[in-house]
């Protein structure tokens, strides 16, 4: 991705809407042909409508994105030195307050994520690699938290052996799969490996408040 697109996106779901202007504003006119014609390509091309939202979780978290569907979504180097590298793997939620508004039961914001088409394979393969999980939230697009785990977080790893137990009591069936193998915080935000990659300033957050499930707003703050 363009570097300049990259800090523009940041700068949009992080910023206010004047410091994302006075960037814009501070660029040449060839740049923000650039920007644009490359934020169009990325539209045009994109199989996966979070692929933005992936991309700033998974890069303000510190990795290097990996843009290929196959695999995990980002990666960092070992600071040790022939080590395997460090990998991630992004959920991101997102809430279009539009719909969100005309909707009798409210989904919201609860540091959730799912598995699609999860298998114990997968499930083992998983856990032995042990990615960071990176859960987000966004209203509208603009990010509010970014949280960090490890898949081998003993409550996480205990709710998706569960679940994974019920669908495959006797172990894979040939295509057979668990298609949403779900969680959320209450699986992994007490457990002392988590940490807040990022929280919004108080105001934004007690601004987009209605939008959280009310006892993982309490616990996010307070992390």
């Amino acid at each position: 991705m363009n570097q300049e697109l990259a800090k523009a996106l940041k700068l949009y779901a992080t910023r206010s809407h004047q410091e994302f202007s006075h960037y814009l504003l501070g660029n040449s006119k060839d740049t923000l042909i650039a920007l644009f014609a490359d934020l169009l390509t990325m539209y045009i091309n994109d199989k996966n409508s979070s692929s933005i939202r992936e991309f700033l979780t998974v890069t303000i978290a510190g990795f290097e994105h990996s843009e290929g569907k196959i695999g995990f979504n980002g990666f960092k180097q070992n600071s040790i030195i022939g080590g395997k590298p460090i990998y991630c793997e992004a959920k991101p939620q997102n809430i279009h307050s539009t719909d969100f508004h005309k909707q009798k039961n409210k989904k919201k914001l609860n540091g959730g994520g799912n598995f699609t088409d999860y298998t114990w394979a997968r499930f083992e393969k998983d856990k032995k690699e042990n990615p960071y999980l990176l859960t987000s939230g966004f209203v509208d697009g603009k990010l509010l938290y970014i949280l960090s785990f490890p898949f081998q977080t003993p409550t996480f790893l205990l709710f998706l052996e569960e679940q994974l137990q019920k669908h495959f009591p006797n172990g894979d069936e040939k295509n057979k799969y668990l298609r949403s193998c779900r969680f959320n915080y209450k699986n992994y935000l007490q457990d002392k490996s988590c940490r807040v990659i990022y929280l919004a300033e108080n105001e934004v957050l007690e601004h987009f408040k209605a939008f959280f499930d009310r006892k993982f707003y309490t616990q996010l703050i307070e992390k």
